[in-house]
């Protein structure tokens, strides 16, 4: 069996081998730049991770597990545009470096690419690997519009940001378990608890993420803490502060939220301080932990040995940089 990190290996030896050949030159540059640029590589590793659970050769489904790879760098290109953010993983993003004509270009390029790599998967299994693929793509879409709503309002509750969340981030984790368990001839069962698995290991991440901007190290996170404060992002943390605030703090944290030209770290600090006296972090332990814990209880009912299932249980406490 494969350890996630050879897997990583074989992943970026296999995307840095893709053949852009196709001209124009100036519509596949940024595509090669924003594969090139890294990133964790989590949704091709866990699609490798769950066939290797059934079969030893992992490697023989690089091409589907890149596919959601390339899909994912295609989110991100176009979430910079929406966002108009500047770096992604420290290096400019394509519609700073080139144009946004050519970020929404290159863009749709990748989507019809991604699709083009998942296709290349074994025949017989085509259909419910792009049926998969086909509904995870349509679900992240709905995922970042209800993102983009959420930022109107100050109402949304944590059901509805849990659902959010599970469309825009966790479905792609799911898909890729699925994906691995079909390609893998797993029982449909067992696809299915993989699945289940990869949407809770995905939201205790996505939640991990949030409580991280707030109380994280910036040197170990990998950005500076307390964007998603200065940008009034709706989180995990700014919707529960919302909701459980006296009329006080709600007062408090309105005006913060409201203000438009004022010292960022003031805010942070202020914003923080709120959500330690609403004791919004334990809650938000307390729910990654929750999401967590069920993963693992989905992945303990797959039926295969125990021992088979280390790497992917390891990757996962990795994922969540858990020390134990």
């Amino acid at each position: 069996m494969l350890t996630d990190n050879l897997i990583l290996d074989k992943i970026n030896a296999y995307i840095d081998a893709l053949p852009f050949d196709r001209k124009p030159q100036s519509l596949y540059e940024p595509i090669r730049y924003v594969l090139s640029i890294g990133g964790k590589r989590i949704r091709p590793t866990l699609a490798l991770l769950a066939y290797n659970l059934f079969k030893n050769d992992p490697e023989s489904i690089l091409a589907p597990a890149c596919g959601l790879e390339t899909y994912h760098n295609y989110t991100l290109l176009h979430d910079d545009l929406m966002d108009n953010a500047a770096l992604r993983r420290g290096k400019p993003t394509v519609h700073k470096r080139w144009d946004a004509n050519t970020a929404i270009l290159s863009g749709d390029s990748m989507l019809v690419l991604a699709y083009q790599l998942v296709a290349k998967c074994d025949a017989q299994k085509l259909k419910p690997v792009m049926e998969l693929f086909t509904e995870t793509a349509l679900e992240i879409g709905e995922g970042q519009q209800y993102d983009m709503d959420f930022e109107h309002r100050n109402d949304v509750t944590e059901d509805e940001y849990i659902e959010m969340i599970r469309l825009k981030t966790s479905v792609l984790l799911a898909c890729a378990m699925k994906m691995g368990a079909i390609l893998a001839d797993a029982p449909a069962k067992d696809a299915d608890l993989l699945y289940k698995f990869g949407e809770q290991i995905g939201l205790a991440f996505q939640l991990q993420d949030d409580f991280l901007d707030v109380y994280g190290d910036s040197e170990v996170f990998g950005k500076a803490i307390g964007g998603d404060i200065v940008s009034n992002k709706k989180t995990y943390m700014l919707i529960n502060a919302f909701n459980k605030a006296n009329d006080e703090q709600r007062k408090e944290l309105q005006q913060w939220v409201n203000q438009q030209h004022g010292d960022p770290q003031k805010k942070i600090t202020a914003i923080t301080k709120l959500y330690n006296d609403m004791q919004i972090d334990k809650m938000a332990e307390r729910r990654i932990e929750h999401y967590f814990e069920c993963g693992k209880r989905y992945l303990d009912e797959v039926n295969v040995p125990a021992e088979r299932k280390v790497n992917l249980i390891n990757y996962a406490l990795k994922m969540m940089n858990r020390k134990y």
